[in-house]
């Protein structure tokens, strides 16, 4: 049950960012979550949308560089401790995280931590088998 993200890469000027998000809401795509991590010169936008093909395609015909990776997506109490929890098993599974973000999930008390790791499959092999909820596509943009 992993993800496509979209990693853009965008020169660090102003305008770009909003040039990228110009062109996916003109296609009428939605941004469920994103990052943005930043050079001096350049930064990488991170985007999980549902039509992430299509996003691609019109990210690209504007111009960007566009990668797609995949990643993992996990449920976790939004309290305190929830994400220490998740980090104790993925720690003791000696997975590696390349980078994580995270954002509020729109049921209950739960929010999603979105992980890239180096082994995708082992890390929702080993999250599912110690009973941390692996979120698929499907279930992310239920109702989006």
């Amino acid at each position: 049950m992993k993800i496509n993200q979209l990693s853009l890469f965008l020169e660090n000027k102003p305008g770009h960012l909003r040039s990228a998000c110009k062109a996916l809401a003109g296609a009428g795509i939605n941004i469920l979550t994103l990052s943005l991590a930043d050079t001096q010169q350049f930064g990488i936008l991170r985007l999980i949308v549902k039509e992430w093909q299509k996003a691609k395609s019109v990210l690209e015909e504007a111009g960007g560089v566009v990668k797609v990776t995949e990643v993992v997506a996990t449920e976790v109490a939004d309290k305190p401790g929830g994400m220490a929890q998740v980090l104790e098993v993925i720690d003791q599974a000696g997975l590696n995280i390349e980078y994580m973000y995270a954002f509020t999930f729109r049921r209950n008390d739960k929010a999603v931590l979105v992980f890239r790791f180096d082994d995708a499959d082992a890390a929702v092999s080993k999250l599912s088998a110690a009973g941390i909820k692996v979120i698929g596509s499907k279930e992310l943009f239920e109702g989006k």
